[in-house]
Protein backbone atom coordinates (compact mmCIF):
# COMPACT_ATOMS: atom_id res chain seq x y z
CA UNK A 1 0.00 0.00 0.00
CA UNK A 2 1.66 3.52 -1.41
CA UNK A 3 2.23 5.66 1.77
CA UNK A 4 -0.32 8.12 0.76
CA UNK A 5 -3.09 5.71 0.97
CA UNK A 6 -1.65 4.43 4.00
CA UNK A 7 -1.70 7.50 5.90
CA UNK A 8 -5.72 8.60 4.43
CA UNK A 9 -6.52 4.81 5.90
CA UNK A 10 -4.99 6.08 9.41
CA UNK A 11 -6.79 9.26 9.06
CA UNK A 12 -10.11 6.95 8.86
CA UNK A 13 -9.89 5.77 11.91
CA UNK A 14 -11.47 9.15 11.71
CA UNK A 15 -12.21 11.29 11.74
CA UNK A 16 -14.94 13.65 13.46
CA UNK A 17 -15.00 14.69 17.04
CA UNK A 18 -17.64 17.02 17.68
CA UNK A 19 -18.43 17.12 13.80
CA UNK A 20 -14.44 18.17 13.07
CA UNK A 21 -13.24 16.37 9.74
CA UNK A 22 -9.67 15.18 9.79
CA UNK A 23 -7.40 13.21 11.84
CA UNK A 24 -6.49 14.92 15.43
CA UNK A 25 -3.25 14.90 16.51
CA UNK A 26 -2.42 12.95 20.02
CA UNK A 27 -0.83 15.94 21.59
CA UNK A 28 -3.61 18.25 20.61
CA UNK A 29 -7.14 16.68 21.02
CA UNK A 30 -10.13 17.48 20.29
CA UNK A 31 -12.74 17.12 23.68
CA UNK A 32 -16.23 16.78 22.64
CA UNK A 33 -18.93 19.52 23.84
CA UNK A 34 -21.65 18.80 26.69
CA UNK A 35 -24.46 17.12 25.63
CA UNK A 36 -27.13 19.29 24.62
CA UNK A 37 -30.96 19.08 23.70
CA UNK A 38 -31.65 18.41 20.01
CA UNK A 39 -34.32 19.86 17.49
CA UNK A 40 -35.56 18.04 15.13
CA UNK A 41 -34.23 17.79 11.64
CA UNK A 42 -36.50 19.42 8.67
CA UNK A 43 -39.03 16.37 7.25
CA UNK A 44 -38.06 16.07 3.81
CA UNK A 45 -40.18 17.68 1.53
CA UNK A 46 -42.19 16.20 -1.11
CA UNK A 47 -42.22 19.61 -3.33
CA UNK A 48 -41.48 19.08 -6.89
CA UNK A 49 -40.12 22.67 -7.54
CA UNK A 50 -36.78 21.33 -4.94
CA UNK A 51 -35.71 18.20 -7.64
CA UNK A 52 -32.76 18.80 -8.75
CA UNK A 53 -32.12 21.67 -6.53
CA UNK A 54 -28.62 23.39 -7.20
CA UNK A 55 -26.63 25.92 -4.92
CA UNK A 56 -24.03 28.51 -6.09
CA UNK A 57 -21.29 28.45 -3.23
CA UNK A 58 -19.20 31.93 -3.79
CA UNK A 59 -15.40 32.33 -2.20
CA UNK A 60 -12.76 34.76 -3.07
CA UNK A 61 -11.46 31.91 -5.61
CA UNK A 62 -14.37 31.08 -7.45
CA UNK A 63 -17.90 30.28 -7.78
CA UNK A 64 -18.57 26.59 -7.12
CA UNK A 65 -22.31 25.12 -8.44
CA UNK A 66 -23.64 21.63 -6.47
CA UNK A 67 -26.32 19.64 -7.33
CA UNK A 68 -28.02 18.07 -4.43
CA UNK A 69 -29.05 14.60 -4.45
CA UNK A 70 -32.60 13.63 -4.49
CA UNK A 71 -31.57 10.40 -3.05
CA UNK A 72 -30.80 12.07 0.03
CA UNK A 73 -33.56 13.95 0.28
CA UNK A 74 -33.38 14.98 4.16
CA UNK A 75 -29.75 16.13 3.57
CA UNK A 76 -31.06 17.82 0.52
CA UNK A 77 -33.85 19.97 2.27
CA UNK A 78 -31.94 20.55 5.57
CA UNK A 79 -29.36 22.53 3.22
CA UNK A 80 -31.54 24.04 1.17
CA UNK A 81 -33.36 25.40 4.26
CA UNK A 82 -29.77 26.68 5.69
CA UNK A 83 -28.95 27.78 2.44
CA UNK A 84 -32.43 30.07 2.17
CA UNK A 85 -31.88 31.13 5.46
CA UNK A 86 -28.55 32.61 4.69
CA UNK A 87 -27.19 30.51 7.32
CA UNK A 88 -23.92 29.78 5.37
CA UNK A 89 -23.00 33.28 4.74
CA UNK A 90 -19.36 34.61 5.79
CA UNK A 91 -18.51 31.16 7.24
CA UNK A 92 -15.29 30.27 6.13
CA UNK A 93 -13.41 26.68 5.11
CA UNK A 94 -12.29 26.59 8.05
CA UNK A 95 -10.06 22.65 7.56
CA UNK A 96 -8.73 22.59 4.12
CA UNK A 97 -6.63 19.44 3.76
CA UNK A 98 -4.62 19.33 0.27
CA UNK A 99 -5.50 16.00 -1.57
CA UNK A 100 -8.34 15.11 1.05
CA UNK A 101 -10.86 17.45 1.37
CA UNK A 102 -11.83 21.36 2.41
CA UNK A 103 -14.82 21.74 5.49
CA UNK A 104 -17.10 24.27 6.66
CA UNK A 105 -20.47 25.24 7.97
CA UNK A 106 -18.96 25.68 11.16
CA UNK A 107 -21.44 28.90 12.27
CA UNK A 108 -18.65 29.55 15.27
CA UNK A 109 -15.85 30.55 12.24
CA UNK A 110 -18.04 33.32 11.25
CA UNK A 111 -15.48 36.44 12.28
CA UNK A 112 -13.40 33.95 14.44
CA UNK A 113 -10.34 35.14 15.29
CA UNK A 114 -6.86 33.20 13.97
CA UNK A 115 -6.46 30.89 17.09
CA UNK A 116 -10.06 29.79 17.67
CA UNK A 117 -10.61 26.55 17.64
CA UNK A 118 -13.06 25.96 14.86
CA UNK A 119 -14.82 22.32 13.75
CA UNK A 120 -17.99 22.28 16.74
CA UNK A 121 -20.81 24.19 16.06
CA UNK A 122 -23.94 23.36 14.31
CA UNK A 123 -27.41 24.75 14.03
CA UNK A 124 -28.84 22.59 17.23
CA UNK A 125 -29.42 19.34 15.38
CA UNK A 126 -28.07 16.03 13.28
CA UNK A 127 -29.46 14.41 10.27
CA UNK A 128 -30.27 11.07 10.13
CA UNK A 129 -28.09 9.36 7.90
CA UNK A 130 -28.62 8.64 4.10
CA UNK A 131 -25.17 6.52 3.26
CA UNK A 132 -26.03 4.91 0.07
CA UNK A 133 -23.33 2.42 -1.91
CA UNK A 134 -24.42 4.32 -5.35
CA UNK A 135 -23.19 7.95 -3.88
CA UNK A 136 -19.34 8.06 -3.31
CA UNK A 137 -16.72 10.18 -2.38
CA UNK A 138 -15.48 11.21 -5.95
CA UNK A 139 -13.98 14.41 -6.43
CA UNK A 140 -16.56 17.03 -6.27
CA UNK A 141 -18.53 14.87 -3.61
CA UNK A 142 -20.71 17.09 -1.33
CA UNK A 143 -20.82 15.28 1.77
CA UNK A 144 -21.97 15.58 5.63
CA UNK A 145 -19.50 15.50 8.60
CA UNK A 146 -20.52 14.02 11.96
CA UNK A 147 -19.18 12.96 14.65
CA UNK A 148 -17.27 9.66 15.46
CA UNK A 149 -18.63 6.34 15.58
CA UNK A 150 -17.71 6.24 19.06
CA UNK A 151 -20.22 8.75 20.20
CA UNK A 152 -22.51 8.86 17.17
CA UNK A 153 -23.37 4.91 16.34
CA UNK A 154 -25.98 5.84 13.87
CA UNK A 155 -23.78 8.00 11.84
CA UNK A 156 -26.03 10.78 11.99
CA UNK A 157 -24.75 13.88 9.99
CA UNK A 158 -23.78 17.51 11.34
CA UNK A 159 -26.72 19.80 10.69
CA UNK A 160 -24.52 22.14 8.84
CA UNK A 161 -20.85 21.49 8.28
CA UNK A 162 -20.05 19.76 5.20
CA UNK A 163 -16.80 18.73 2.92
CA UNK A 164 -16.17 19.34 -0.46
CA UNK A 165 -13.62 15.76 -1.74
CA UNK A 166 -10.66 16.71 -3.62
CA UNK A 167 -9.02 13.34 -3.16
CA UNK A 168 -6.53 11.50 -5.34
CA UNK A 169 -6.75 9.12 -8.01
CA UNK A 170 -5.96 5.62 -7.64
CA UNK A 171 -5.06 2.46 -8.93
CA UNK A 172 -6.93 -1.15 -9.22
CA UNK A 173 -4.90 -2.62 -5.93
CA UNK A 174 -5.43 0.66 -4.24
CA UNK A 175 -9.64 0.08 -4.98
CA UNK A 176 -9.00 -3.17 -4.30
CA UNK A 177 -7.19 -2.58 -0.79
CA UNK A 178 -10.13 0.43 0.01
CA UNK A 179 -13.12 -1.95 -1.12
CA UNK A 180 -11.82 -4.90 1.50
CA UNK A 181 -11.37 -1.96 4.18
CA UNK A 182 -15.15 -0.82 3.56
CA UNK A 183 -15.88 -4.12 3.48
CA UNK A 184 -15.38 -4.26 7.03
CA UNK A 185 -18.14 -2.48 8.08
CA UNK A 186 -20.55 -3.07 5.36
CA UNK A 187 -20.30 -6.53 4.16
CA UNK A 188 -20.89 -7.59 0.72
CA UNK A 189 -19.70 -3.58 -0.24
CA UNK A 190 -18.19 -4.14 -4.03
CA UNK A 191 -17.53 -0.89 -6.46
CA UNK A 192 -19.08 -1.13 -9.90
CA UNK A 193 -17.23 -0.88 -12.70
CA UNK A 194 -18.19 2.78 -12.85
CA UNK A 195 -17.18 3.93 -9.96
CA UNK A 196 -13.75 2.08 -10.13
CA UNK A 197 -13.27 4.21 -13.68
CA UNK A 198 -14.00 7.47 -11.85
CA UNK A 199 -11.73 7.10 -9.25
CA UNK A 200 -8.94 6.10 -11.55
CA UNK A 201 -9.61 9.17 -13.67
CA UNK A 202 -10.94 11.72 -11.38
CA UNK A 203 -9.93 10.38 -8.20
CA UNK A 204 -11.79 10.92 -4.97
CA UNK A 205 -11.40 9.71 -1.05
CA UNK A 206 -12.60 5.96 -1.55
CA UNK A 207 -11.49 5.28 1.98
CA UNK A 208 -14.91 7.12 3.38
CA UNK A 209 -17.65 5.52 1.42
CA UNK A 210 -20.15 4.09 3.49
CA UNK A 211 -18.93 6.11 6.70
CA UNK A 212 -20.06 9.28 5.57
CA UNK A 213 -23.33 10.70 3.77
CA UNK A 214 -23.07 11.74 0.23
CA UNK A 215 -25.27 14.32 -0.50
CA UNK A 216 -24.67 16.44 -4.16
CA UNK A 217 -21.83 16.79 -6.41
CA UNK A 218 -20.18 20.12 -8.28
CA UNK A 219 -21.28 20.45 -11.31
CA UNK A 220 -19.25 23.26 -12.16
CA UNK A 221 -16.27 24.85 -10.66
CA UNK A 222 -14.27 21.89 -9.85
CA UNK A 223 -10.91 24.10 -10.14
CA UNK A 224 -11.97 26.25 -7.72
CA UNK A 225 -11.65 23.28 -4.82
CA UNK A 226 -8.07 22.88 -6.18
CA UNK A 227 -7.69 26.63 -5.70
CA UNK A 228 -9.11 26.56 -2.02
CA UNK A 229 -6.36 23.41 -1.13
CA UNK A 230 -3.88 24.91 -2.62
CA UNK A 231 -3.77 28.10 0.21
CA UNK A 232 -1.76 27.62 2.75
CA UNK A 233 -2.50 26.13 6.20
CA UNK A 234 -1.58 27.18 9.90
CA UNK A 235 -1.60 24.21 12.21
CA UNK A 236 -4.84 22.70 12.49
CA UNK A 237 -5.25 22.24 8.81
CA UNK A 238 -7.00 26.58 9.18
CA UNK A 239 -6.32 28.40 6.01
CA UNK A 240 -3.66 31.21 6.56
CA UNK A 241 -6.03 33.79 4.97
CA UNK A 242 -9.63 33.22 5.80
CA UNK A 243 -11.33 31.91 2.51
CA UNK A 244 -15.10 32.68 3.24
CA UNK A 245 -18.34 31.31 1.25
CA UNK A 246 -21.62 32.90 0.87
CA UNK A 247 -24.44 30.96 -1.04
CA UNK A 248 -27.52 30.90 -2.87
CA UNK A 249 -30.40 28.75 -4.01
CA UNK A 250 -29.75 28.89 -8.38
CA UNK A 251 -33.47 29.14 -9.71
CA UNK A 252 -34.34 27.48 -12.94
Amino acid sequence: MNRLLASTLSCVALVLIAGHLGCQSPASPVNPPAPVAEAAAPAPSQNPKIMNAKVRITTPHGDIVIRLYDETPQHRDNFLKLVQEKFYDDLLFHRCIRNFMAQGGDPNSRGAGPDAMLGMGGPGYTVPAEINPALIHKKGALCAARQSDQVNPERRSSGSQFYLVQGVTMTDDQINQVEAYVQRKSPGFKYTEEQRNVYKTLGGTAQLDMDYTVFGEVVEGLDVIDKILSQPTRPGDRPVADITMKMSVIQE
